[in-house]
């Protein structure tokens, strides 16, 4: 499946042609398509393969002003879905069209689609390089290709659409050894290629730094988190700098543009062409750019749509994306980076004399008011620059926002997650509460 959308463009222009001549002062759709070829594992062994497509249509137009959203999915009847629209935007307020200007772009397709074998093939080399070192371990596992292609026309003249085709994958390793009970998961999303033997050798290296158990540290100490777990933080952060959160008062950096508000080791960045969530527009139609949200500490701007960038007099960033297709677009993040350090994990270890490194949390992140109590899932305790053991029953406590300017030391490791590429760092003065 590729940018051409002819296969099902007859039934999205016959919409949008009844829509623009309902009398409507002005129309929007927004249509999706996705293929994803998951391929699933449990207990070591191939348990099944799956296809799933999805198709959704949502149309949003105005009225004398007042909007109306309606969503279908897989085959529908135009002019009932048009219908639908017009009877909503008579329960709504007036409000202020946005929309984006005439323009029609073909974009390149996004990544590469892998045949079905490749990823069960990937699957079954990842967990015989597990179990050739840990025989007893259970591997229970997940590699798929998602292919979405993407489609924004209103009105205004604006027709756009690509093709984003992405590979991810999981694993969770479960080793029982009497009564302890271990399990680790890591993961990797990528376009166009995934490495089974990198993914297995970090998930046996943690194991290996896991074979023991040894008390937790106590007090305020130093805290290394990996690159995976130190998305807790970042999600505070996004929050912060969001331009929906400082219209409502929530954000505590509403008033602090151009002024330090954390370390100034870190750098925050969004990349629109890099990674394997790359777009080149958003659900508005405004094309994404490459923006500075944090340089070296210091606050830069807030990413907002079209509405909010209208209501802080900043206009948009091109961050206006639906949370579901029946969701109006709302400021959103893809592809934040964080700028890496220079040291590798194997150096920020050996700096500790004594700490802890949380790899695995449970439990939600921080939230807009950064306080955080966690429970470490999968922690390691270090002396003088090594590790001595996993830690349990362990808990770390602290806010985000004072931990961010007490950063020691960046990695230079930095990996996915989720929309947001992260490095392993150091964070001085959290409180570590725990028993052996």
């Amino acid at each position: 499946m590729g940018s051409d959308f002819s296969h099902y463009s007859a039934l999205t222009e016959q919409v949008f042609e009844l829509a623009q001549h309902s009398g409507a002062d002005a129309v929007e759709l927004f249509q999706t398509r996705s293929l994803s070829r998951p391929v699933f594992f449990e207990a070591n062994r191939l348990k099944q393969l799956e296809v799933s497509e999805a198709e959704g249509i949502a149309l949003r137009l105005w009225r004398e002003g007042c909007p109306g959203l309606a969503v279908a999915y897989g085959p529908i009847e135009p002019q009932s879905l048009v219908d639908r629209a017009l009877a909503l935007s008579q329960l709504n307020d007036p409000e202020t069209i946005e929309l984006s200007a005439a323009s029609s772009s073909t974009y390149p397709d996004l990544g590469q689609a892998v045949p079905v074998e490749q990823l069960v093939e990937w699957g079954r080399e990842a967990i015989a390089l597990i179990r050739q070192v840990y025989p007893d371990i259970l591997c229970t596992a997940e590699w798929e290709c998602d292919i979405e292609t993407t489609r924004l026309l209103n009105s205004q003249g604006l027709d756009c659409g690509y093709t984003d085709t992405t590979l991810s994958c999981y694993i969770e390793a479960e080793w029982i050894r009497g009564d302890d009970f271990l399990s680790i998961g890591d993961g990797q999303t990528e376009r166009g290629q995934l490495d089974p033997v990198a993914l297995a050798q970090q998930i046996l290296q943690r194991v290996k730094w896991a074979a023991d158990n040894t008390p937790p540290p106590i007090g305020k100490i130093p805290v290394l988190f990996t690159s995976k777990a130190a998305d807790m933080l970042w999600g505070t952060v996004q929050a912060a700098i969001s331009g929906k959160q400082v219209l409502e008062g929530a954000s505590p950096w509403s008033d602090r543009l151009g002024e330090p508000v954390i370390s100034p080791s870190l750098t925050l960045s969004q990349h629109p062409d890099i990674g394997p969530y790359s777009c080149p527009f958003d659900d508005e139609g405004t094309p994404t750019q490459p923006i500075t949200f944090i340089k070296e500490g210091e606050l830069q701007l807030f990413y907002t749509d079209r509405r909010v960038g209208r209501q802080l007099s900043s206009g948009s960033t091109g961050n206006g994306f639906r949370p579901g297709l029946g969701s109006y677009p709302t400021p959103g993040l893809f592809n934040l980076m964080v700028q890496p350090g220079a040291a590798n994990l194997p150096e920020l270890i050996g700096s500790l004399k004594d700490g802890l490194i949380v790899d695995q949390m449970l439990g939600g992140g921080a939230g807009i008011s950064g306080d955080f109590s966690i429970n470490v899932d999968l922690g390691y305790r270090v002396r003088n620059g090594e590790i001595v053991g996993r830690v349990k029953n362990t808990m770390v406590a602290g806010n985000v926002y004072t931990a961010l300017k007490q950063v020691v030391a960046l990695g230079s490791d930095a990996e996915w997650n989720g929309s947001c590429y992260t490095p392993s760092l150091i964070v001085d003065g959290l409180s570590v509460t725990g028993r052996g």
